[in-house]
């Protein structure tokens, strides 16, 4: 049986970064790619890859190792307690492309509640 899960660090920042940069909706409507390396090479203790910036400031970055990528910087009260990501001494460990979804919903929750009690400004 062929392994199709994408398990390389640098691909799933990327995804991240595409998944984010092309949700028009809610909170992620606000949100830009900023400082972006696109020619990095993931190491061992960790690459930055980009900063996540939401109405002009900065809440989070993500960070690209070979085997995987690290969400960091977000408010991780508002994380909510189902969200299956591993949260590892950087951040949120992202260990194959499907936890991109996921870090998605994380962006999302932790602007909203930015945002305020009643949700995002940009619904």
């Amino acid at each position: 049986m062929v392994d199709d899960r994408i398990t390389d660090g640098k691909r799933i920042a990327q995804l991240l970064s595409s998944e984010l940069a092309g949700l028009e909706t809610g909170p992620l409507a606000a949100v830009a790619i900023v400082d972006a390396e696109p020619d990095l090479e993931p190491t061992a203790d960790g690459t930055l890859a980009y900063r996540i910036s939401h109405d002009d400031a900065v809440v989070g970055h993500v960070c690209c190792y070979p085997d995987r990528a690290v969400l960091a910087g977000l408010d991780w009260a508002a994380v909510p307690e189902s969200n299956p990501l591993e949260h590892g001494p950087d951040g949120l460990v992202l260990a194959d492309a499907v936890a991109v979804k996921h870090a998605v919903d994380v962006v999302r929750a932790c602007l909203a509640s930015r945002d305020g009690p009643a949700g995002s400004a940009h619904e």
